[in-house]
């Protein structure tokens, strides 16, 4: 039997409309859901893309605050 692991549950709200811990949060999640999965798994694919949207909303948010230019 092999290990599955825990399904990544969407945020509760969209992506911008989540607080900065939250965002946080669910990209540690979605990071963890990855590192678990086999590298050839077909549930990686839409984990990474929504890990993409997670780190471009973190780097919008940056950008805003001055912190990226």
């Amino acid at each position: 039997m092999t290990a599955q692991p825990a399904p990544v549950p969407p945020p509760p709200h969209p992506l911008p409309a989540l607080t900065t811990s939250e965002l946080s949060r669910y990209r540690r999640d979605l990071e963890a859901a990855l590192a678990a999965l086999p590298g050839q798994a077909p549930a990686r694919g839409p984990l990474q893309d929504t890990l993409a949207e997670v780190l471009a909303e973190q780097q919008s948010r940056a950008k805003i605050a001055g912190r990226l230019r």
